[in-house]
């Protein structure tokens, strides 16, 4: 069974929101290095083994950068040449092989079901995490930061299909049942 959907394009303000709360949910435990730093030194600070107020400044300035730094990534791939296409409008054709994107009926692209490496159902929509794509031997070759850079927007590619794209309620609940047989959704326990 083949389930076609409507057409529809990813808005770069949606894609821009969702990429930034996965990373933040992604990351939420590096919050505590600065908390720690902070921390750290107002006991310096009360117990007068090394008054400053430098400190405090330094590590809100850095970690508002760092998210800053992380928005203007996601800011950027939405303004990409390179990425254009993710924002383009497709119909998808959804089965147990692959995922068709359909820019016209005879133009497009598939997705393999083991190039996805997670999904998850919001409220409105299932959202298909994609793999890197990249050869994990060239991974190796990377420095440490880059690696991570490189992991980080690895996770800010994916498909994001909105409920109101599917033609029934029938062809949504296959789509979840695919998801489910494919081991991407965890089965709901009872």
């Amino acid at each position: 069974m083949t389930i076609k959907t409507k057409k529809y394009a990813l808005d770069q303000k949606t894609y821009i929101s969702l990429a930034f709360r996965r990373w933040i949910r992604d990351n939420w435990l590096w919050s505590g290095i600065p908390l720690a730093l902070i921390l750290i030194n107002a006991i310096l600070n009360l117990t007068g083994i090394y008054p400053n107020f430098w400190i405090y400044i330094v590590v809100i300035l850095l970690t508002v950068l760092y998210v800053l730094f992380w928005a203007v990534q996601f800011t950027g791939v939405s303004q990409s040449e390179q990425f254009k296409p993710m924002f383009d409008k497709y119909m998808y054709e959804i089965d147990s092989r692959h995922i068709l994107m359909k820019v016209n009926a005879k133009e497009g692209g598939m997705i393999k079901w083991d190039m996805i490496k997670a999904a998850v159902k919001d409220k409105e929509a299932y959202v298909l995490q994609l793999g890197t794509g990249g050869d994990p031997a060239a991974l190796g070759q990377l420095n440490p930061l880059m690696k991570y850079v490189a992991n980080q927007m690895g996770k800010a590619q994916f498909l994001y299909l909105p409920f109101s794209i599917f033609n029934s309620e029938s062809d949504q609940r296959f789509v979840e049942m695919l998801l489910k047989r494919k081991g991407l959704l965890p089965e709901e326990t009872k």
